[in-house]
């Protein structure tokens, strides 16, 4: 994520325990750039994936496959979503499916956020292996659909949103780790993360040059991401914690 402040609300929540299906509520927000190395839109240390920049942006959409988390004693967290703003804009307008680690056990839950407001956990069951489907549109001025769906088992959610500051100004498939108030935290070994179909403003993301964002800390290289195929899929590997 980015420079991250939470208020005294979500200090509540997070300090109340795990969230709806049993997950700790964390925050999904913008693109955090790596602080030990140059400005460069190529890494960050809490996204990996592509974003499309230096244009407006009203529609957003990806496949994917959910990945399956490989836990240990540690807790960890990781996200997958679609969404508009959050490279170079305060906002992010975003849903998506998280695989997080709790005492061994791997959590799956879908949720969406309208950043900076906090995350909004679903009911919409979410398995390892699933083919997963997810938008964000706007109309332009400030009135948003996200829309969530479990193709396998043919579950979906959708809502709709109001955010006028939103700026628009960039549409993204990402890999996350997700924050806390206390900056990154640790990144579940998700494996891969397989996006398709991925589309902005109605058109493969290939189409508007967009960057390839590696997630970095330091010199460690946590998930890489791999070229555009058909200038609409791609992979995300998970590499380190």
């Amino acid at each position: 994520m980015r420079r991250v402040v939470i208020g005294a609300v979500f200090a509540c929540l997070l300090a109340a325990g795990p969230a709806a299906g049993g997950a700790q509520l964390a925050s999904h927000a913008p693109l955090r750039f790596d602080p030990n190395k140059k400005i460069s839109h190529s890494t960050s240390s809490n996204w990996s994936g592509y974003s499309a920049i230096n244009g407006r942006y009203t529609s957003v959409s990806a496949n994917w496959t959910q990945p399956t988390a490989s836990c240990t004693s540690a807790t960890t967290y990781s996200s997958f979503w679609v969404g508009l703003d959050g490279d170079g804009s305060s906002t992010v307008e975003q849903t998506g499916t998280s695989a997080d680690c709790s005492g061994g056990a791997p959590k799956y839950y879908a949720w969406y956020e309208m950043y900076p407001k906090f995350p909004t956990n679903l009911s919409l069951a979410i398995r390892p292996g699933d083919s997963i489907s997810a938008s964000v549109t706007t109309d332009g001025s400030g009135r948003f659909t996200l829309m969530i769906r479990n193709n396998t088992t043919g579950q979906s959610f959708t809502t709709s949103a109001r955010l006028k500051s939103a700026k628009l100004a960039s549409a993204e498939a990402i890999a996350e780790a997700p924050s806390s108030s206390g900056g990154v935290l640790p990144l579940t070994n998700f494996g891969a993360a397989s996006f398709s179909a991925t589309t902005v403003n109605g058109q493969a993301i290939g189409s508007f040059n967009p960057d390839k964002i590696d997630m970095v800390s330091g010199s460690t290289v946590k998930a890489q991401t791999s070229a555009l195929s058909g200038g609409s899929s791609f992979s995300v590997a998970w590499k380190h914690s």
